[in-house]
């Protein structure tokens, strides 16, 4: 008799609440700019579908929520509803495999400093501090938002409360600089994510949130002086609305591109979370088994690697080896290049 080799961690069942997973493998949030006219394309339907698998969980790309929340150009929106028939084909069709603001307005942030850093020589427009007067409105911004994924075919949304984007404008201490109820201490720093996250759970229940938090990462001149305060607090204060999930990115990222010796810094939110805990943050085969093994998350999400690999999953089991992403093309505008045109596994043999 020769002994069963056992799955591999990543390859194992999982149930994150009411969805039964049949492995740890996520597609990780990736911001594209191929949906022209903020209206997602149908080739977005050809890329969802090529990496999903049978019971396996897909994370789409940022997906603005209002006419003022662009970031990037040719990035989707979901706040009309030509973009959200837009979406029902995309969701379908995974389903069935198992500079930028209207009318030259100024972005919204926490703060009205500006930011020095430059993405591919584009220079970034001064954020105008929003009024909290203003605030609610943006709140309501998501809330509507949520609903309209719903209605489009998604079985949950996450909010992006990382990376530099707004929540995260707003959490982090060497950003927000304001003096009213939304600024100042940690509880009104975290105010503003957590109205959000209570607007969209009463609008389309707890089981279909989730949260992407990266408070270790200084991305777009968005840092924290405590961020393990920070992230605490968050995990903490989210357990009160019983989310699905939380996504967190490993504190390695702040440096960029270059993998370094995992840090156990997100140890203290995953064990204060009590719902399904993501990791996010370079992982490759053996490390994302390693997490999986030690207890460290119950999912790990795939960027790069599942972007230049459709079929992921299937290259993970089989050992298989990698095909390589270009960087060159994460952000281009075509339909097809460095988007649709990565290889599947039997393309290369």
């Amino acid at each position: 008799m020769v002994p069963e080799t056992p799955p591999l961690p990543l390859l194992t069942p999982f149930k994150m609440g009411k969805y039964n997973l049949s492995h740890r493998i996520v597609l990780a949030p990736l911001t594209r700019q191929r949906s022209y006219d903020n209206v997602p394309q149908p080739h977005a339907a050809l890329y969802y579908s090529q990496r999903a698998t049978k019971g396996g969980l897909l994370i789409a790309e940022a997906t603005d929520v209002s006419k003022t929340a662009q970031g990037f150009l040719h990035t989707p929106g979901i706040w009309t509803k030509e973009q959200v028939e837009a979406w029902k084909p995309i969701v379908d069709a995974v389903n069935a495999k198992g500079g930028l603001q209207p009318d030259g307005q100024a972005p919204v942030s926490s703060t009205d400093k500006p930011i020095s850093f430059q993405l591919e020589g584009m220079e970034f427009t001064p954020p105008r501090r929003l009024r909290t007067d203003e605030i609610p409105q943006i709140v309501d911004d998501f809330r509507i938002a949520a609903r309209n994924a719903i209605e489009a075919g998604f079985h949950g949304v996450e909010i992006h409360g990382g990376l530099g984007y707004l929540i995260d404008q707003f959490m982090k201490d060497q950003v927000n600089d304001r003096t009213d109820q939304y600024g100042g201490s940690l509880e009104n720093r975290c105010r503003f994510s957590l109205e959000i996250v209570e607007a969209i759970v009463n609008e389309i229940g707890s089981d279909k949130v989730g949260i992407r938090l990266s408070p270790h990462v200084n991305y777009m001149e968005s840092g924290d002086s405590d961020p393990e305060a920070l992230g605490l607090y968050m995990v903490k204060s989210l357990n009160k609305y019983n989310i699905a999930y939380c996504h967190m990115v490993e504190p390695r990222m702040k440096i960029g591109a270059e993998n370094t010796k995992f840090s156990e810094s997100l140890l203290p939110m995953r064990k204060a979370f009590n719902n399904t805990f993501i990791v996010a943050g370079g992982y490759d085969r053996e490390e994302g088994n390693k997490a999986i093994e030690e207890n460290r998350g119950d999912l790990v999400a795939y960027g790069r690697l599942f972007l230049a690999n459709p079929d992921l999953p299937k290259r993970f089991e089989l050992d298989a080896p990698l095909n390589e992403y270009n960087r060159e093309t994460f952000y281009t505008h075509d339909p097809v290049v460095g988007y649709t045109d990565y290889p599947f596994l039997e393309e290369t043999i």
